[in-house]
């Protein structure tokens, strides 16, 4: 008779779940691009002695004193940026050439990292310039991609000490293309933050040749400047504050609109309060009015200051290379 035979082996169980506090650490990590600080762990219930063990099997990786990535040790750049913040401890913000970056002002490709805090905690780490910021307040902060960062007014101010004015200049280029330039704001860093700062009068100079010049322009005002180039360029009249219909039935106003070239050109004055959303927003209904078949042409108002010959020229050209006016040089 044949028995049944032996069965070998320990008995294979189902891996249970992870327990609840390494969840919530992971959660935490995951809004931080992948690092916690020694007091958020010890906020979790972590004892020193657990970081250690963590830390010696692979779980944690150590970045900085306090710092630590959670599960693997290679970071993004904006890992490594909030990183260092939080290496500087409480109340630090990344700032300087960082925050430019974090903005999207101008690129940061050094391998340091530029934060401000209170204390100027920091020195003397590795990879992290520290600077003081006894003078930051409530407004000159706020978070960029998660991370805490200098406010756009804030950081002009900051960068303005550590670059060359060519470079303030392209950053506040920079900010007005992306509507993140508020001059009142930047008016009110200087007057709170500015005693003391080297970099302060570099930037007023800065303001002084961006802004001076073009003063800003109510619709009403853009519009007759508009068209008195129009005329002085010798140009046909163009319908003003025109509706087009599209091909969805949705519509759009026009400010200026040369129906039969399917031209149109929008004056884009200097409104400081423009947020980023409405910068995304033109955008949309220009690339719809792109699809529908019209051509749109932006012109700031500075541009229609300092460059009306420029503009007439480039209108010109536009309509005569419309399909309807080299349909018209063929039929003649």
């Amino acid at each position: 008779m044949t028995g049944v035979g032996r069965i070998t082996g320990a008995c294979v169980t189902q891996s249970a779940q992870p327990p609840a506090r390494d969840v919530a650490i992971g959660k935490k990590a995951a809004g931080q691009h992948g690092v916690v600080s020694l007091e958020q762990l010890t906020a979790f219930g972590l004892t020193p002695d657990a970081v250690r063990k963590r830390v010696a099997s692979g779980r944690l990786w150590r970045v900085h004193r306090g710092v630590y990535a959670v599960g693997h040790r290679r970071l993004s750049w904006h890992g490594a940026v909030m990183a260092a913040v939080l290496a500087c401890g409480e109340g630090a913000v990344a700032s300087h050439r960082t925050a430019a970056a974090l903005h999207g002002l101008r690129p940061d490709n050094r391998n340091r990292i530029d934060v401000s805090s209170p204390r100027r905690r920091g020195r003397g780490v590795a990879g992290i310039d520290a600077h003081r910021a006894d003078t930051l307040r409530r407004v000159d902060v706020g978070l960029v991609a998660g991370i805490p960062c200098t406010s756009v007014a804030r950081t002009l101010l900051d960068l303005a000490e550590v670059v060359v004015r060519r470079q303030v200049e392209r950053a506040c280029e920079q900010a007005d293309v992306l509507r993140l330039f508020d001059l009142k704001a930047i008016d009110d860093v200087l007057d709170h933050a500015a005693a003391g700062r080297r970099g302060a009068a570099l930037l007023r100079a800065v303001l002084a040749d961006l802004v001076d010049a073009t003063p800003t322009m109510t619709r009403s005002e853009l519009e007759e400047r508009f068209l008195a180039l129009c005329r002085r360029a010798g140009l046909p009249a163009p319908e003003v504050n025109a509706w087009i219909v599209l091909g969805d039935g949705d519509g759009v106003e026009a400010d200026f609109l040369w129906r039969r070239q399917r031209l149109i050109v929008e004056t884009d004055g200097r409104d400081v309060h423009l947020t980023r959303a409405a910068f995304e927003s033109d955008r949309i209904r220009d690339g719809r009015l792109l699809v529908a078949g019209w051509r749109v042409l932006r012109v700031t108002d500075r541009r229609l200051v300092r460059e009306p010959d420029g503009v007439g020229r480039t209108i010109r050209e536009l309509l005569e290379l419309s399909p309807a006016a080299r349909s018209g040089s063929r039929t003649a």
